[in-house]
Order: C-alpha cells, then structure tokens, then sequence
C-alpha cells in the first residue's frame, strides 16, 4: 500500500516515523543491532518520549543477511511462519567502531555508518547492490489505529525487478503495485494464484520477505526510485540474498526455502484429461485412450476431473457409481495399458458430502468465532474447509485419499486452495490473515507427504494451483484458468516465467487454454508449447482436447511433439536434476542464461527449456515469430540451420515446426526411444555436437531416473579437429554425432568406453 502524498508529504490520515540517526551499534555474537531514533538526538533530553526504531541483522547461511525491523516488540508471535532452513556453518564476522558497524556472511556485506541520518548499505564484490537511505524505513499508524511497517530499497538505473510468484501482467515489474494476497482470478488479471514474497534483481540480488500474510509491494511506483514492501504490525523481517548472478541467487533462495523434490520420470510424458464440465464416463475415457493409441500419440497419464464423484458431493472421494459402476477395475484395465490415473480433488468438503458431518463433528473443518462451522454456497452448496492446521484433521484427510491409492491412482490434482476467509478461527490459534495464503502450503503439503509415504521417495507428484514461497517443495504447479486464445497462451508463458524465477522448478499449463474451445490454429501452437514445458497436459473446461476434435494436422502436431519431448529425456532429465539440486527452473526467463545480455532482460515471448535449448512459441495463426538469438551461432533442433547472433529474427513456421534452438558449444544427449519418458535413457542415447569450440571439455550425465539404473556419465573433449568421447560410467549402447549430419556419425560398440570422430 502506499503511505505518501507525492514524495514530500505522507498521505491524510497517515502518521509515519522514520529512523533519523543511528545512536548505538552493538555487537552480539553474530548478530548487529542498531537502534535508530526518529529524531536527531542532539542533548539527553531529546531521548524522552521519543519512538525508536530497532534493526538488528543476522544471517542464516553463507551470503544472505536477515533484516528485522522492530518499533514494539513486545507483540505476540504470530502463526505460522515460513520455514527458513539455517546452515549451521555459517561464519559471521560483525565489526563495530566509532564509524559504522559491519556484518559480513560470504560475500556480502551491510554497513551502517554512525551519527545523524539513516543509511544501510549492502555490499558485494566491492559493489553496492542496494540500500536502505532516508525515508526508506517507515513506522505506519493510521487515524484508524492501523500499524503497517514498510522498508524501502534503492534501484539502480537500468535495475529490473522480477518473481513474486506466477504473474500474468507485465515480466518486468518496475513500475507495478503487486499484493501478494492469493486469489481466484484467472490468467488475465493482476491477481494471482501463487503469491510467493520474493523478487529478484538483475543487479545480482534478491529479496525474501518472510510474512505469510499481506505483502503490499510497490516496484519503482511509489518511489520510482526505490522498492517498497511493507506489512501490516509492528515488525518487518526480510533477507537480503546475494548472487552474483541470478542463477546464484534462486540457488540460495531455494536453499533458504527448500527446493522441489525429484518427480517420477513418467510425470513428463503426455496428460489426457477428461475436461472439467464435459460430459464422460468410462466408455468416453477408453474411446479418448484408444484414439491416442490408434493414432500411435504416446499417453503416459489420464486425468478424471471433478465428475468422476458425484454431483453436489464434492468432496466425498467416491466414485459416481452411475457413471463409474466398477472404478477398480476400470483403474486395473488403464494400468494394464501403461497408463497412470491422477484424480482431480480440493479441500472443500459440500454439505451434501456424507463427510461433511463427519468433519465438523471431529472439529476438522474450519470455523467463525462462535464455534459454527465456516460455509458458504460458492463453488459447492454449503461447502466447508478442512482446518489443515488440524493434525487430526490432516491425517483424516490423508487417509480418504490413501483409499483410492490403494485403488490404483497415482496422482491428485490438487485444485482451488486460494479463497480462504479470514474471518475465522484455526485450530491451533493461526492468525487467519497469515493463513490465507499459507494454506495453499498446508494443503499441499498433506497431499505430496501421503504421496511420497506410499509412493516412495521420488515417485511423488501432483498437479497443484495454489501455493507461496516454499510450494515449490510440493510440484507440479500448472497455471491455471485461461481463456483458449493467443493473448491468453502469452500471458500463460509470463506467468511460468515468472514464477520460475520466484524459486520454483516444474511447470505446466492447460495446452489450447481452459475457458472455451480454442481455434484449431491457437491449439496446435500451444501444443508445441505444451510439450516443451517441464510437464505437458491437455484440459479444458467444456469442451474436450483430443487432438481430432480439431483437425488431422493437429493429430499430427500431437504425435510429433510428444515423441520430440520424449525423445529429449535424457537432456530433460538432467535439466530436472538441476531443478531438485540447485533449485533452478526447467523453463528459464532468458535473463538466467544470459544475464550479461541486456536484450535478455525483457524478453518474455521466448524461454530456455534447460541450459541449450531456446524455445520461441509461435503467437500467430499465420506461423509468423519474431525472436531474439543472443550472441554465437545457433542451430535448430528441427532443420539443422544455423542462426547467427546477437540479433533479432523473423520467421514462418507451419504447425510442426517452432524456432527450437541449440545453444552452441553444446553436446545434446538423445535418448533411443520417443514412445515413453520412463525408459533408460542411457541405453542407446545418441550425443550430439552442436558447433563445439576448439578447447571444449564438458561432462555429460544422463540420469538414470528413467530406468531405474545409475547415471551415465560422459567427457567430451575437442582438440583441433578431433573430438574424443569417454564413458566414465558404461551406459550400453550409444553414439556420437555432429549434430545434423548422419553421414559422420560414430558408433561405439556395447562396452566400448571411448569413441573419437574428426570434424570436417
């Protein structure tokens, strides 16, 4: 929110102190404390009745400083809060002399000088990456009675901002209002579903706000100068996380907030989904699953949406038995095709629900302040929602869905989770405003945990919407409801990249949109786009999304891609160990992978899909794309024509094709089979050189995750012109090859540990 009438006077109705010279700097162990006055202390009696503001600075790891800004502190604490994790190793220097206190974790440095004045400077490298000056820190009382506490941190010029979760409005927040308050609003507003307290600045920082409730954030508005974050209270804590590029931070953001877990090699193939108000029953689904197969679309999971139970029930997590008589052995006959089942849920149980009463009698579902339970008649009649600050709670919910594991389903689309009330009352005391969008983590949280106990450890996945800072320990999240048009598939990709750059790794989204049936046109350019996501889904809203509901060419535009992504899995793979080690995303605003590019700080129409692969989504019915290629000779994926950079480009693509670029100085593993994604992926993998520089030496590791084996490891060395290949780890069978010409291509024999081909 904003708190000023320009930038000279403070708004009507709004009392604001600020720190206005620094009067003592103290040392404890391994934290600094600064207390800071709101008036210039100028003789003993200018301390009485004078407000005082407490900063005190700490750090949790290595290169990160945490910020406390306190004006009473006698408040009591307030549930629940972000789990940061600390690394114990953590070595702390804090140097306090009569002009200024430093403290010092890694790299990165804040200085607060002494005397007259605020001013706190964060330092790296010699650098100030920003700062907290004059008029920056504010302690807000209201006519009302309202407190908020803001702080404020300069932008450089030519300073970008980004993240705060899946945003669908513009990539580059400078210049924006965002509330970071989750909501049910669709992809075409400013409103979002996954609010996450983080931004990210392409000047080698980035800033976590740890409050679960209300973050009113102004990004170069307010002060076009400065950005501003504030909450409502007495105190104000954030962390400062250095970089210095942006890779550098999402790695030590992640590790602060958690990082995604390895999904199941499965998840990355192809999902069918039923649609959401479309009318289906078992023969429907086989009709769907038969299709696939007669048209040879490799289909790795169907999905039942919300009619797979009954009507006015939701949720009761029992199958329609008019619609789905024998739902047992209807799972047994997917299973026995290859396919997985995900079961569409959410955490509202109907008053209708048989559950419902189940519920409120155990005290499972949330309620108001005079004990009745909390209901309204939106999206279910009467519905209420289950308290996940219940254990008990949790471990009844956890054991209706154990039911249906033990059918056969392998996943849970866990929907809604964003409209939580906060006029209510929690079981174990949670302030309701942090709840509202902390629930999307407990939700989520009890629905991955029961997963992963039954499925194992990396065999956990779901399809989420909601979440905030920290949800990204919960995957798959897909984006949400979006209209079935160019605009809408544009405003989808700002959202992903958005909220990769806010911490999380895995990433879908309805291929051909969710609300309307899309042109047959808008639907072929999303599949491409869809399949080179992290996770590729196919749903809608009324209408259904099998391919030859459209036209034959998009038969063919399914398949290609499909068998394209699956035939990718062994650079995905390793692209989705990234993911779960660094806390890197799949699909990569091109800022990650070029931050030296200023081009790549507003590009938001193209994205990397890993480290080598550039994807540009065709936004046009007549195929026309114009894109950006940075710097070095780049080579398509589909043609084998090179491009040519730093420059923009304009091309036409028909429906099988998209600009699909290899980054240089790149060996692309192959995998040996496109009709699955969980298949070893060493086994006859295929390397492929793309326009390796004279000194080039890399290591390749193919996961094993598909397969269930060891990793494969290889080292690739070019001297001159000849390129030498050595497996460190046998994979079987596999070759090299210069990317785009068969005629040099070399086999190695099972067993053989190196090859070695000479460049024309």
């Amino acid at each position: 929110m904003k708190f000023t009438d320009g930038y000279w006077q403070d708004r009507a109705g709004y009392s604001v102190l600020r720190p206005r010279d620094v009067r003592s700097i103290t040392a404890a162990g391994d934290r600094m404390t600064v207390l800071a006055p709101t008036a210039v202390v100028r003789e003993r009696g200018n301390t009485l009745n004078q407000p005082t503001v407490t900063v005190t600075y700490s750090s949790p790891a290595p290169d990160v400083v945490r910020v406390r800004i306190e004006h009473w502190a006698g408040g009591v604490p307030r549930r629940p809060e972000f789990a940061v994790t600390e690394d114990p190793a953590t070595h702390v220097t804090v140097e306090v002399d009569d002009e200024a206190g430093v403290l010092t974790s890694g790299g990165l440095s804040v200085r607060v000088p002494r005397g007259p004045g605020w001013l706190a400077e964060f330092v790296a490298d010699g650098r100030v990456l920003t700062s907290s000056g004059a008029k920056s820190i504010g302690i807000v009382t209201t006519d009302a009675g309202e407190h908020h506490v803001h702080e404020q941190l300069a932008l450089a010029v030519d300073e970008h901002v980004y993240g705060l979760g899946e945003r669908f409005t513009p990539f580059v927040r400078n210049g924006q209002v965002v509330d970071v308050w989750n909501a049910d609003g669709g992809t075409s507003s400013e409103q979002a579903y996954k609010n996450v307290p983080f931004f990210l600045s392409d000047r080698g920082y980035g800033v976590f706000v740890a409050h679960p409730e209300h973050v009113s954030f102004e990004v170069a508005s307010e002060v076009v100068s400065r950005t501003q974050f504030s909450v409502p209270g007495q105190v104000l804590e954030y962390y400062l996380v250095n970089g210095p590029t942006p890779k550098d931070v999402l790695r030590r953001y992640t590790a602060l907030t958690g990082r995604p877990p390895r999904v199941p090699a499965w998840s990355f193939g192809l999902w069918l989904s039923t649609s959401f108000t479309t009318d289906y029953d078992e023969a429907t689904v086989t009709s769907f699953i038969e299709g696939m197969a007669e048209r040879e679309i490799p289909l790795s999971v169907f999905h039942f949406d919300c009619f797979w139970m009954r009507e006015f029930r939701w949720c009761d997590f029992e199958w329609d038995p008019e619609v789905f008589p024998e739902p047992e052995a209807m799972l047994a006959r997917l299973k026995a095709r290859g396919l997985r089942v995900c079961l569409w849920i959410n955490p509202y149980i109907a008053q209708a629900s048989p559950l419902f009463a189940e519920a409120a009698d155990q005290g499972f579902l949330v309620r108001r302040a005079d004990g009745s339970v909390w209901q309204w008649d939106m999206w279910q009649a009467g519905m209420g929602l289950v308290d996940f600050a219940h254990p008990g709670a949790v471990a009844w919910y956890q054991g209706k869905l154990r039911g249906l594991l033990d059918m056969g389903v392998d996943a849970f689309k866990t929907d809604f989770g964003e409209r939580i009330p906060t006029d209510v009352v929690w079981h174990d005391g949670s302030d309701p405003q942090r709840m509202h969008n902390y629930y999307a983590q407990a939700y989520n949280a009890a629905v991955f945990d029961l997963l992963r106990e039954e499925r194992g450890e990396g065999e956990a996945v779901l399809f989420a919407r909601s979440a905030t800072a920290g949800g990204q320990q919960f995957p798959v999240h897909w984006g949400g409801d979006c209209f079935s048009t160019f605009e809408a598939m544009a405003e989808t990709l700002r959202g992903g990249l958005s909220l990769g750059l806010s911490g999380f790794g895995y990433w879908s989204h309805d291929i051909g949109g969710f609300e309307g049936t899309p042109d047959p046109e808008v639907f072929k350019r999303w599949v491409a786009f869809g399949l080179l996501s992290s996770h590729s889904r196919l749903h809608g809203s009324s209408s259904y999304r099998v391919p030859w509901a459209f036209d034959e060419e998009a038969v063919d535009v399914l398949r290609s891609f499909t068998r394209l992504k699956a035939s990718l899995m062994p650079y995905l793979g390793a692209t989705a160990r990234q993911a779960s080690d660094e806390g890197l995303p799949m699909a990569r605003a091109m800022l990650l992978e070029h931050p030296d590019d200023p081009t790549a700080a507003f590009l938001d129409r193209q994205y990397h899909l890993g480290e080598a692969l550039l994807v540009a989504p065709v936004f046009s019915a007549d195929g026309d794309v114009r894109f950006y290629v940075p710097e070095g000779e780049w080579t398509s994926l589909l043609s084998g024509d090179v491009v040519v950079g730093p420059r923009w480009v304009t091309e036409r693509h028909d429906a099988l094709s998209l600009p699909l670029l290899v980054r240089p100085d790149t060996v692309l593993p192959v995998g040996a089979r496109s009709d699955r994604p969980d298949y070893d992926w060493a086994d006859g993998v295929v390397l492929r050189l793309y326009r390796l520089r004279d000194g080039h030496r890399s290591q390749v590791v193919v996961p094993g995750d598909g397969g269930g084996g060891p990793d494969a490891v290889f080292t690739v060395e070019r001297t001159g012109d000849v390129v030498t290949v050595t497996a460190e780890q046998a994979p079987g069978e596999w070759r090299v090859q210069v990317a785009g010409d068969a005629a040099t291509a070399v086999s190695a024999a099972v067993g053989t540990s190196a090859a070695q081909l000479r460049l024309r």
